[in-house]
Formats: structure tokens, sequence, C-alpha cells
């Protein structure tokens, strides 16, 4: 009994000196919760969690123990960007990529997109829509192979015949074929049921609709809805028996007003939102997630000549420019703001420019904040792990330059990334 005691304490000496600790010193700390600035803490962590927060510039207490010193710098939780696709990135070029590159030409790019995201400071996404790809981009980085945020993803959007994500649109006879649930594509209740169950078994962690007509899907139009409210209605049903939530698409009044009825929990871009509209979210619980970057990306994108097909620039032209107005009033009158950017409509990594955008509209630098971070905790169902700098949760920081209360724009270049525990950027 004595030999085994004696080795015991031997494993657990050996296990205390092994458990090196990480301390991060920072001049000042924004404190997501609470919506302060801190100022000279010390963070303690401890393998990929955050192990104390302390008064002052500690000092590592055990041999072993590492420092970072960031007395100059304003330290934020990682952020969230809760609308990207991975999968691509805007080009002259990219309507064809869809005949000329094969799934390993995604996933390839998909790599670059992903670490260069991480990189900008966003930790975790919430990925709207792509092959399929997506989720072997997730697993990936879940299992260490590649560096990128942690991915929550809809797999494939689900589409009805013609409909924004229709993965067919413009296709001639002879490639356009008969799209089913098994392609993202509905047109019935028991379709709707399929479709979801069908996204579960290809291992998306959610589900994301296409309640209107989009942007750059080349399909005539910008705004209308594209869904029945019992399509919507069934879609959120089975996706709650399998704990999905609902992201939708949505430009037009009556697609929005109709996925919000149906269940859906975030309306995507919401371009030309009724005040009617608005106080349905807010009775109903609903979030807006208002991609203004992307917004801005394809109004510019639509001057440059052949640089979108023909059918995809009056639309780009009406919608683009009113997303950042639709943002303002919504905030203001009280509906519920995640922050998204829709990258990959823009080039990743440039996500940070939405903070300003959001300010420029009237939200507070520390609401824009806290909309990138303990918001989208609250959605993906990470409150207790995400979105703050707090004991026990993940040891996802990043840091700036500035206080990003006094100049937002110092978001847009981050200097340090964490993602639990692991530092990809110092």
């Amino acid at each position: 009994m004595k030999n085994i005691a004696l080795i015991f304490c031997g494993i657990l000496f050996a296990s205390n000196v092994n458990a090196q600790d990480l301390y991060i010193q920072s001049g000042k700390l924004v404190d997501t919760k609470n919506g302060k600035v801190l100022n000279e803490k010390t963070i303690v962590v401890s393998g990929n969690k955050i192990k104390s927060i302390e008064n002052g510039y500690v000092q590592p207490r055990n041999a072993g123990d590492s420092l970072i010193d960031l007395r100059n710098m304003t330290v934020l939780p990682g952020f969230t960007d809760m609308h990207v696709h991975l999968e691509s990135e805007t080009n002259p070029q990219k309507y064809l990529e869809t005949f000329t590159f094969n799934e390993a030409d995604f996933a390839f790019n998909s790599v670059g997109f992903a670490r260069t995201t991480l990189l900008a400071g966003f930790t975790t996404v919430r990925e709207l829509g792509g092959s399929g790809v997506n989720i072997a981009l997730r697993n990936a980085i879940n299992a260490g192979k590649i560096e990128g945020p942690r991915i929550f993803t809809a797999g494939k959007s689900l589409a009805t015949t013609g409909g924004h994500a229709d993965p067919t649109n413009s296709f001639n006879n002879n490639l356009m074929g008969d799209p089913g649930p098994k392609d993202g594509v509905i047109n019935s209740v028991d379709d709707a049921s399929k479709a979801v169950r069908q996204n579960y078994k290809n291992g998306s962690d959610l589900i994301k609709i296409t309640a209107t007509g989009g942007v750059l899907s080349v399909a005539k139009s910008s705004s209308n809805p594209q869904f029945t409210e019992e399509e919507i209605r069934a879609i959120t049903t089975t996706a709650k028996d399998y704990g999905f939530h609902v992201a939708a698409h949505a430009h037009g009044d009556e697609g929005m007003q109709r996925a919000i009825r149906g269940g859906v929990l975030t309306i995507e871009h919401g371009t030309l939102m009724s005040e009617e509209t608005m106080d349905l979210m807010i009775a109903n619980k609903a979030y807006l997630v208002p991609t203004i970057t992307a917004g801005k990306e394809v109004s510019e994108k639509a001057e440059i000549e052949n640089y979108y097909p023909a059918l995809v620039v009056p639309k780009a032209r009406e919608i683009g420019p009113k997303i950042q107005n639709t943002f303002g009033k919504a905030y203001k009158r009280g509906v519920m703001i995640a922050f998204g950017t829709d990258a990959g409509v823009f080039e990743h990594g440039k996500n940070a420019r939405e903070f300003s955008y959001m300010v420029e509209a009237g939200m507070p630098a520390m609401e824009a904040i806290q909309s990138a971070t303990i918001i989208p905790a609250k959605i993906l169902n990470m409150e207790t792990k995400s979105g703050q700098i707090a004991p026990g949760f993940f040891a996802d920081i990043i840091a700036v330059k500035e206080d990003p209360t006094q100049n937002i724009k110092t978001l847009e270049e981050v200097v340090f990334v964490m993602k639990e525990g692991k530092i990809y950027k110092n």
C-alpha cells in the first residue's frame, strides 16, 4: 500500500509540474458580459481554457509557466462571424468555377480562406452554405489537421426550384436536371422534412434556407418569396427535432415575414424589411444578421464591366446600397442583432470592416463588439464556452493596438490571435 501511495503522489507531482500555465498581461480587457473596458488585467490560461483573471500585471508563479506581454494592447474574446462562405471568394471568374473546378479545388482553397479568417481574429464562424466541402473543412479543423476557426456549418443551403440556392440556376437543359432534397432543393412539405434529415445525415450543424430571391444567383428576382409558410414550418419543426436552428437568407419583406412566422431564428441581410417585420422579429425573438459589408461590396463590383453576369448587375445595384440603412432602422427599433458579414462575397479576412459600418449606422461600439461575441454564443448554445474572457471559457483571445470603444477601426488590425490556448498570431 505504501508503494502504491508513493507512486500516486509521484504521478500527482509530475502532472503538476507538466501543467504549465500561460500568463497574458493586458493593458485593457474588454468585458463583453458587462459592457466595460477594464484596465491592467492578467489572464491565466491553462490548456485550452481560461483559468483565472487577476488584477494587475501578475508574473508566472511556477517553473515552466510562460508570459505574454500585451500591456500596450487591448484584449478581447475572439470574434464570431455568423455568416461566411469558406468554400469560395469573389473574383471575376467565380461563375465559371462551378464548371472548371473539382471538389478538391474548392477544398484546397477553403483551407486558405479558413486560416485567413482565423488570423483576422474570428475564432468561430457560422458557415452558411456550400457544396458540402464545408463539413469536411470543419472536421479537418476540429481534428487539428489544418488551422481555422471553429465552424458551425449548414452544409448545403435549402432552396426551392429556381430559388436563390438552387445549384442548377442558369444551366442549360442538358445539365440542369431535376435536383431534389438530396441536392438541397425542395418543393413540398414532405421534401422540406426530407432535406433537413438529409443535411443531418451529411453532418450539418444547422439549417439555412433561402426564403427569398438573392443578388448573386443567376436568377431574375432579388426579393420574391420562394417558400410557402407551410414549407418553412416543416423545416423548422424537423430541424428542432434534430437540435438545429434555422437561418433564412431574405431580402424581400413578404419572404421575411413567412420565415419569422414559420419559426426561423435568424434573418440574413433583411434588406427590404418593413417596420411591421421589425416588430414581428421583436415579438418572435428573431435576430437580424445584417451583412453590410457584402452589400457595399456588390454595389462596387456591379460597376466593374463583366465582373458579374448581366442578370446579377441590376440586383446588386438595387439591394447592395440599402442594407446599412435598414440595419440602422432595425437596431433603433429594437431588433436583436448578431454580427455577420457574408465573407466570400468579399475577400476573406476583411470581416472586421463590418464593425465600422455598424457604428456608422448608429450602434455603439461596445454593442457591435457584443454582437460578435456574447450574442453569437447564445445563438450557438456556446454561452458557457465562448464570447467572454472569463474563467472556464475557451481561451479564444485576440488583441488590437487601441481601445475599440474609442477607435472601432482598430479591430481591422488584429495583432494577436489565440484559439483554445494555441497561439496562431503574435
